[in-house]
């Protein structure tokens, strides 16, 4: 069994203050594999205080050093890619396809920042005046489970390029993958008290970041009810809040669109990182002419999704990340078919031979109501919801209508069209005929799907206060 007994602070692997343990479930078979010890609120402080006192300098070091500084922690972070791609399966029950695509794909949050840095203007003029960008100051990172590893690093590069220091606060059951993070941040050799790591729970480590006033910023995913919770506090200090939430995300087939290649790809879209995914397509709008035609194709895909152990190549759709997260999705297929939904595929239940892990069937839902809760609700599972519209006018109305705006999709032979209906989807990415990132394409939500953006300059700007020197 593996411990987890350290911290990382001010440059050094240290022995948390904080004595509760927490347990590290392999979710593929519910046995215990790890356990980790718990920081407090006086290790949060110290990890403060140790940024606090590292921003004095590392705020005025020049866009060549911190080039340096990010090259390097490209070097050590990529050098751990298997450890971090095995961890990941193990822990987590991320499937080896997902795990593998989501640390290749570490390498482009470094290389994209870095261009952006080469390029960007700290200072610019404005008639005879001056105005400075400046880093905003020590930044509370606060990451989820289901992508880890991607969030904490994507997060860190940016208060990097900004001159930021951070303090991390990753999810308890990212315990063993933050093991590797920490070790390949620390090897290398950024000036003391730039990265500091402490893995505690979100009400003691994740509220001492969001009150205590030696933090300028908070850099927040996860839930949106956890969002909210971060703004109100935040506020109190002023604090400044990038908050990438949750997604009900629309995937808009219109009807020129050759259903038999979108509707697969939407299935497999849907099921992304086995549908705990907060960008995945779990609302798949169809024209009522075509849904006879659609629910066959979708039908057919989703019989012949891989369902088993993460570790198997093969394997589509892993376990959900924890028995918790079971059975809310669980829950969820229940208060589908009381609603009347049609269940095309799948349902309640394991699949058979897979009753050990956390697996839930991939289940499709078909004559769905836009009202209905698994509609309107993040399910954060292997369930999607098909749609039936009238025509693109009340596509639109469909799609838009949800408290989220994280992401959303469109298919169609005609991509001037897609592109009109993409400008009035209310979200902040729009993938048009087919599934793209792009890290140097902002990315974040409207309404209830968070504030701010993430990614190359539009997420730089937020690290950053505008200051005008009048001459």
């Amino acid at each position: 069994m593996k411990k987890v007994n350290k911290i990382y602070i001010n440059g050094e692997f240290v022995t948390p203050h904080g004595t509760e343990t927490f347990d590290l479930i392999n979710p593929a078979i519910n046995v215990k594999i790890g356990e980790v010890i718990l920081a407090d609120e006086i290790d949060t402080r110290k990890a403060i205080s140790a940024a606090k006192e590292a921003f004095k300098t590392f705020s005025q070091t020049t866009v060549s050093e911190r080039i340096h500084y990010l090259e390097k922690l490209k070097i050590t972070v990529e050098k751990k890619e298997q450890d971090l791609i095995n961890i990941m399966i193990e822990e987590y029950g991320g499937t080896r396809q997902f795990a593998t695509m989501s640390n290749q794909n570490t390498g482009s949050w470094f290389e994209s920042m870095i261009e952006v840095l080469r390029n960007f203007e700290f200072k610019r003029n404005i008639n005879s005046s001056t105005v400075q960008l400046q880093p905003v100051g020590v930044v509370g990172i606060i990451t989820p489970w289901n992508a880890s590893n991607s969030s904490v690093t994507s997060k860190v590069v940016t208060a990097i390029a900004a001159g930021c220091t951070v303090v991390i606060k990753p999810s308890e059951m990212s315990s063993l993958q933050t093991q590797i993070l920490m070790e390949a941040f620390h090897d290398a050799g950024l000036p003391k008290g730039v990265i500091n790591f402490v893995t505690g729970l979100g009400n003691v480590v994740g509220t001492e970041l969001t009150n205590n006033p030696d933090v300028a910023k908070i850099s927040f995913t996860g839930s949106t009810a956890v969002g909210k919770l971060i703004a109100k506090n935040a506020v109190d200090t002023m604090k400044r809040v990038t908050l990438e939430l949750g997604g009900k995300s629309p995937n808009i087939i219109l009807d020129d669109a050759d259903l038999n290649q979108v509707i697969p790809m939407a299935v497999y879209g849907a099921y992304m990182n086995s549908g705990q995914a907060c960008i995945a397509p779990t609302r798949l709008l169809v024209s009522q002419d075509k849904l006879d035609e659609a629910n066959a194709i979708a039908k057919s895909v989703a019989e012949k999704i891989v369902i088993g152990l993460p570790e198997n190549e093969e394997t589509n759709v892993g376990p959900m990340v924890s028995i918790k997260q079971f059975e809310r999705v669980q829950n969820y297929i229940k208060i589908g078919i009381e609603e009347g939904a049609t269940l095309l595929v799948g349902g309640l239940g394991k699949p058979e031979g897979l009753e050990a892990g956390n697996f839930v069937k991939p289940t499709i839902f078909t004559n769905v109501k836009n009202e209905m809760r698994i509609a309107q609700e993040e399910i954060f599972g292997p369930v999607l919801s098909i749609i039936p519209y009238k025509d693109e006018e009340d596509a639109v109305r469909i799609a838009n209508d949800t408290p989220y705006g994280l992401a959303a999709y469109i298919s169609s032979s005609d991509n001037e069209r897609a592109e009109r209906v993409a400008s009035r989807i209310d979200a902040g990415r729009v993938c048009i005929n087919g599934f793209r990132h792009d890290p140097m394409v902002p990315f974040g939500g409207f309404k209830q799907s968070g504030i701010g953006r993430e990614y190359g300059e539009f997420g730089l700007q937020p690290y950053l206060e505008t200051k005008a020197i009048l001459k």
